[in-house]
């Protein structure tokens, strides 16, 4: 099984839909949907839930207001200012201490200290996973909750049940819509993965963010690619980038055009090589023949 994982240097550089496509264009493919801080490619590809489970990537303190005796110990040893004295009296004080859950960093060491034993330190829940039906096969998707962290570790609970989909079902190529940037999500993203294909702009930012997320593929020696998304609205700085490319090692294997129906195949929730086989559609459709060209030389075994 190969793993082929789009990532961009920030959001909103067109990695979704391009995987929407890909999807389309490869048909036996499994889709993981790793940007759990803002997924989206199930706009696109409208899955049907099969089985939905909840992820806790930690625990949370909360104060049982009965059991605590205000003596202020937990307030002392917290680092992270999460612990108030304004919680609901309990008929032995008059206010109890209490935690707020945004700020609570889930590190336990309140609970530790409670001589009362009046901290619950359980697993929080952070979230949801879901395995799914698409028309172009299964995909494992989550949504992450409020203001909640810990989406490294979702990260790698989805790429982890996508594998065992592609395994159990016998398909020999994973998709992965990856997670902006550089940071953990990311990392979670790419590590192990057999190929990377990096999305950008042909703007400064661009540029900048590619050779951040080079440097980050060529740390974990991953074959990296990339193609520069709207590449006709500025075509000088296009060819620098792909020139910043090749200096880096990383070879530049397609280029799409600014296109209006992307946006039309968007709102019909479609992708875009399904809404039209013109404009950008053509870019899409020679990106991923070259793409699937690249994975077939790491292995000409492969049935891509």
């Amino acid at each position: 099984m190969k793993e082929l994982v789009v990532i961009s240097g920030k959001g909103g550089t067109g990695k979704t839909s391009i995987v929407a496509s890909f999807a389309a264009l490869a048909q036996k493919a499994v889709l993981a949907d790793c940007d759990v801080d803002a997924a989206d490619l199930h706009l696109v590809l409208a899955p049907n839930i099969l089985q939905r489970s909840q992820f806790s990537g930690g625990s949370q303190a909360r104060i049982m207001a009965g059991h605590c005796t205000a003596c202020g110990k937990c307030e002392e040893v917290c680092r992270f200012n999460a612990i108030y004295y304004d919680g609901s009296g309990n008929g032995r004080v008059e206010k109890t201490f209490r935690v707020d859950p945004i700020a609570c960093e889930g590190c336990g060491v309140c609970a530790w200290f409670c001589h009362e034993k009046a901290i619950d330190f359980s697993p929080a829940i952070n979230g949801e996973w879901f395995v799914s039906d698409t028309r172009y096969g299964p995909m494992v998707h989550a949504r992450l909750g409020v203001a909640e962290e810990n989406s490294g570790k979702l990260v790698s609970l989805v790429r982890m049940e996508a594998k065992k989909i592609a395994v159990k079902r016998k398909r020999e190529l994973l998709i992965i819509d990856g997670s902006p940037g550089i940071g953990c999500p990311v990392i979670a993203s790419i590590t192990g993965a057999d190929m990377v294909l990096v999305v950008t702009e042909p703007t400064l930012s661009g540029l900048h963010d590619l050779n951040r997320v080079a440097q980050l593929t060529m740390h974990f020696g991953i074959q990296t690619l990339v193609c520069v998304n709207k590449w006709d609205l500025n075509t000088e700085l296009t060819a620098k980038i792909e020139n910043e490319a090749r200096l880096a090692g990383v070879q530049a294997v397609g280029r799409i055009r600014y296109d209006r129906a992307v946006t039309d195949a968007q709102i019909k929730g479609q992708a875009m090589v399904e809404y039209t086989t013109s404009g950008a559609a053509e870019d899409l459709n020679e990106l991923w023949s070259r793409v699937s060209d690249k994975l077939g030389e790491l292995n000409p075994l492969t049935i891509l």
